[in-house]
């Protein structure tokens, strides 16, 4: 799954840019990772420092080695670092899983839906990615909302990790409907 192209930069909304993040983001990186409102259904421990996010940033090999993953969400208004949203190859899996996490402030603006419908559009019109997975626990409504208006359905419970999580697909013929 190596490739030559990297999205560092990925789509541009209203509201906010995409783009791979950088060390100069540890801080928020921190802040977001170790919420334990934000943490509540992902399954990940917290990170325990700045200094270990800004390792896991400078160490993140996705662009690397498959040209795309999880990019920082800027705001434009204020160019402040909100999130991230974007694909995720999983190698066990074989899937490219689409995932998201905000700051609470910013939560029920409408902001995540936002995010991941342009990011699934990248993915399948840009980077020519042709099926794309999230993994959601099931008590997650929130994201189950914001997968659903984001046109993705839901096709099966699945045990991720040891988490019982509900699966939702999109692939590029359900786009083009």
């Amino acid at each position: 799954m190596a490739t030559t192209s990297s999205y560092s930069i990925g789509p541009e909304t209203a509201r906010l840019v995409h783009r791979a993040f950088t060390v100069d983001d540890a801080e928020l990186a921190f802040e977001l990772n170790s919420n334990p409102d934000v943490l509540r259904y992902t399954g990940d421990a917290p990170l325990s420092s700045v200094a270990e996010a800004r390792q896991f940033i400078a160490d993140y090999p996705d662009f690397r080695e498959y040209g795309y993953g999880r990019w920082a969400c800027v705001l434009k208004e204020s160019q402040t670092v909100i999130g991230f949203c974007g694909p995720k190859y999983l190698p066990d899996l074989g899937v490219v899983d689409i995932g998201y996490r905000f700051l609470p402030d910013h939560w029920g603006r409408g902001i995540a839906t936002e995010a991941c419908t342009a990011c699934l559009k990248f993915c399948l019109e840009v980077i020519g990615l042709r099926h794309i997975v999230a993994f959601v626990m099931p008590e997650n409504i929130a994201s189950i909302r914001v997968l659903e208006k984001s046109g993705m359905t839901y096709d099966c419970d699945f045990n991720y990790d040891g988490i019982a999580t509900h699966r939702f697909v999109l692939d590029i013929t359900q786009a083009e409907q």
